[in-house]
């Protein structure tokens, strides 16, 4: 009886312990609208990994999800990071530049058809784009991205079926 409490119990503590170090690395986010398609649609299901920035910071190219700025109770967000602090963001002419170089960007499906005067991102703080540029609520609109509000990076596409698979990586150096 004795031996059969204690494995019972042990059973419980290690489940536990699953249990919360999943709820602290990693959680499930869905795609709200469009503004990340071509490459994410409406709907989609991601799993995201909280780990990644515990001791490590978004790089450019980093598809994140984070409490909005301006609404930081609202639904989290998923962009990608295009600027990071210190840099100089402009867009024009169809074309995303970063500290002054065109960016490559062969994940986006049409040009943004908007400017951004050039910009220097904040200390601690990130400039983010969904990849449909012309159809986002994102830094274009004049906010960034604070680091105390990024939960997470975007990691892989559990639904639907067909879309699983790790996200691609695409570096923007």
């Amino acid at each position: 009886m004795k031996s059969l409490v204690r494995d019972i119990l042990v059973t419980v503590v290690i489940a536990i312990g699953i249990f919360i170090l999943l709820q602290t690395t990693v959680q499930i986010s869905v795609i709200n609208g469009h503004s990340m398609e071509p490459n994410l649609d409406d709907g989609q299901r991601l799993l995201v990994s909280k780990a990644n920035y515990i001791f490590d910071d978004p790089d450019t190219g980093d598809i994140i999800v984070f409490s909005p700025p301006l609404d930081p109770k609202g639904t989290p967000y998923i962009k990608r990071v295009i600027g990071l602090s210190g840099d100089t963001v402009e867009i024009k002419m169809g074309k995303v530049y970063v500290n002054g170089a065109p960016v490559d960007e062969p994940y986006i499906s049409e040009p943004p058809n908007y400017t951004v005067k050039e910009k220097k991102v904040p200390e601690g703080d990130y400039f983010v784009l969904g990849d449909n540029r012309n159809n986002s609520n994102d830094s274009h609109n004049g906010w960034t991205v604070p680091r105390e509000n990024i939960i997470a990076k975007a990691w892989l596409s559990i639904w639907p079926p067909q879309s699983w698979g790790l996200l691609p990586d695409y570096s923007l150096d």
